[in-house]
């Protein structure tokens, strides 16, 4: 073994150290997570034959129904003495129907089908696994593998349903082509309506895909679709990795709406979560088969003290079977797109990110505080994905900056595309709880949205539902408050406090989107400054949905300003999608002034120009550019259409002077009015990315 180590050889490593030699002393770990790897795919190919069957074992576990219209059940349960299949079938005969006992701990049983040659459990009744264990206990639980779970209304538990439709629904239109610039609408379907109930798959399909399209965005992230049994949990905690949460609907209902999306050219993401599972037991993974070991670690190293749930044993066979398996089924039974990881930096490491700086120093991304059962399992994950599904998009969420997190395995990655750009989101809070307008620091807002890994691709969001959730405050919030209730109307002139947010509100989205990343993300509702925050029904709010919900209502009411953000934030995307920026290198930024509070920087040759200056406006000001020509306005934040004052004239046309600034070897001199950001373009120019 330590021979093969040696001699293992990264096909692609010295396009990493080239781009980042700082990484070569670091060569010995990178070689062994890529020997962990290559190990479990010979593993994966000698006994299972190959990844490409391994997972698919959905279609091997929990229930099958065969051509003869028998009913296959398999189980992995290594700990129990006895399992029994148990519900409406057999009018809830607890010992009837058991299970046989398989090698490595897995369970099978067959139902012939009935006498009319129909299954033996019907569509829709529920069933249980009754699991007998070595102490003598006798549990009811949930299959791991079941694709329908429901909930009575006076339940608090949730039960297995069978989910075997006479006509399931069949997605007819193609995914979309891979999108060079991701404009992702991160979204939750249960709030996704201004009425106080938890909406549905079918409201989204109807209301909400085209309200995405029509803004400009061509992907959606979902979020809380994998079932978790409380709500409150955002999504978080689940208890049902193959089932579509039926608090919106059916299966056959998120199918469709993924259908419609893709019919629309929008890909759709799955907000996924292996990171952690919910501690429910009844209805969850939990003491599955009795034991507190079963798919995680036995405690202490298999519980999670600051989330209360429990980690995954990444470096069982029977786990990676499940998990890769889990990213199979919602690729081919759904058709979603991609996946965004959550929660990476918590499996990355052992100490799961808690009480860790992340000071940049590699070595904190090296050695034994790295779980590398984990890196190696997103190392599979990703190679098993992009070789399947050449399109298919993975993003990271890492706080940590992981090296070599967003580059392909054969380099020695981790094998995303993209990972979320978590700190200029904090930036943006912290700047609008703790700053005068005329104390913001323009060198370190540049440096926060220009910090990131070479070649390494980030989603630069302002604002996501991290920062909606209660406790917190949306952007629109935090700039307008209280004024948000009673001085939104456009039939009015503005107030200070509504004229300075309005106005800050567009600049900062688009810096962001401008500057901050490879793709940008909007949370739903956040493209027209949705007031308050984001609370699930909970005890401590009388299970209210008063702040579950999103009021595109506001939207429909033309008088109010809330309408003026949103046209904005749809004519930012539509630009973008024209001249693709974010598909284009890093920007060169030219100016960050502290005096004026100005940012002027290329991206895509697109010239981006922001006068964050409370009160001062600049006639004549001289900004660089490198590419000469006559360059026009596209986007501008001041135009009345967008809740500005329509200072700029749009037919003005600024000729290039050969006039060397600021190290470019143009010039142009434009008028920039106070708290305005203005994008200008060269038409001569071909803008292909």
């Amino acid at each position: 073994m330590a021979e093969r180590e040696d001699n293992v050889a990264i096909p692609e490593f010295s396009n990493l150290v080239q781009m980042d030699p700082y990484l070569k002393p670091f060569e010995k770990d990178f070689k062994r997570r890529y020997e962990q790897l290559q190990k479990q795919l010979s593993k994966l190919e000698e006994t299972e034959g190959g990844y490409d069957q391994f997972t698919q074992s959905y279609k091997t576990f929990g229930v099958q129904r065969q051509p003869d219209n028998s009913l296959h059940f398999r189980e992995w349960a290594p700990a129990a003495e006895a399992l029994f299949l148990t519900g409406d079938f057999n009018a809830w005969e607890k010992f009837a129907h058991p299970y046989t006992k398989q090698e490595f701990g897995k369970w099978e049983l067959i139902l012939p089908p009935k006498h009319d040659n129909s299954p033996a459990v019907d569509h829709n009744s529920k069933l249980k696994v009754v699991v007998h264990t070595e102490e003598g206990e006798r549990l009811y639980r949930i299959s791991p593998w079941a694709k329908y779970v429901t909930r009575d209304e006076k339940s608090v538990i949730y039960d297995w349903v069978h989910w075997d439709p006479p006509n399931p629904y069949t997605q007819i239109h193609p995914r979309p082509k891979k999108p060079k610039g991701l404009r992702i609408y991160e979204a939750h379907v249960g709030i996704a309506s201004p009425e106080g109930k938890v909406a549905t798959y079918t409201n989204f399909t109807t209301n909400v895909l085209p309200h995405i399209r029509d803004a400009g965005y061509n992907c959606i992230q979902l979020m809380a679709i994998m079932e978790h049994a409380y709500y409150a949990s955002f999504g978080y905690q689940i208890t049902s990795f193959f089932a579509a949460s039926s608090r919106y609907g059916t299966p056959e209902e998120l199918k469709q709406m993924i259908d419609v999306a893709h019919s629309m050219g929008i890909v759709v993401l799955l907000d996924v979560v292996h990171s952690h599972a919910s501690q429910n037991t009844e209805d969850g993974l939990n003491h599955f088969d009795g034991s507190d070991s079963c798919f995680f670690h036995s405690p202490p190293r298999g519980e999670h003290k600051l989330w209360d749930s429990r980690l995954f044993n990444y470096s069982s066979w029977e786990v990676l079977r499940f998990l890769l398996s889990n990213l199979r089924w919602w690729m081919d039974e759904y058709g979603f797109d991609g996946f965004r990881f959550d929660g990476v930096t918590s499996m990355l490491y052992h100490h799961h990110g808690m009480g860790a700086g992340f000071s940049g120093d590699y070595s904190e991304y090296f050695g034994l505080q790295v779980d590398e059962d984990s890196l190696v399992y997103l190392m599979l994950a990703n190679h098993i994905l992009h070789t399947l599904y050449p399109d298919c998009i993975t993003v990271a969420e890492d706080v940590s900056g992981m090296p070599a997190l967003c580059r392909g395995v054969e380099e020695g990655g981790l094998g995303f595309d993209y990972r979320l750009a978590m700190a200029i989101p904090d930036k943006w809070i912290q700047i609008l709880k703790e700053c005068k307008d005329e104390d913001w620091d323009i060198g370190n807002i540049v440096h926060t949205l220009t910090n990131r890994r070479y070649g390494e691709k980030c989603i630069a969001y302002a604002e996501s539902h991290d920062q909606a959730l209660v406790g917190d405050k949306t952007l629109a919030f935090w700039l307008m408050d209280k004024e948000m209730y009673t001085n939104m109307s456009s039939l009015t002139p503005m107030t200070p406090v509504i004229d300075r947010g309005i106005q800050l509100h567009k600049m900062i989205r688009l810096l962001t989107h401008g500057l901050g990343g490879e793709g940008y993300l909007n949370f739903i509702g956040n493209e027209f400054g949705h007031p308050e925050w984001l609370d699930f029904p909970r005890e401590g709010n009388d299970q209210s949905y008063h702040y579950a919900r999103r009021q595109f209502n506001l939207l429909d009411m033309g008088n109010l300003r809330y309408h003026q953000l949103f046209v904005f934030d749809r004519d930012m995307n539509l630009t973008e999608d024209k001249y693709g920026w974010l598909a284009a290198p890093p920007a060169f930024v030219s100016a960050k002034h502290e005096e004026d509070k100005v940012i002027v920087f290329e991206r895509g040759r697109v010239l981006f120009i922001f006068n964050f200056n409370a009160s001062k406006s600049f006639q004549d000001y001289r900004v660089a550019v490198e590419t000469p020509g006559t360059y026009k306005i596209k986007l501008d934040s001041d135009e009345h259409l967008y809740g500005g004052h329509g200072r700029l004239n749009h037919n003005t046309e600024f000729f290039t002077e050969a006039h060397g600034f600021n190290g470019r070897q143009n010039s142009i001199k434009v008028y920039i009015p106070c708290r305005t950001a203005i994008v200008l373009a060269n038409e001569e120019i071909d803008y292909c990315y």
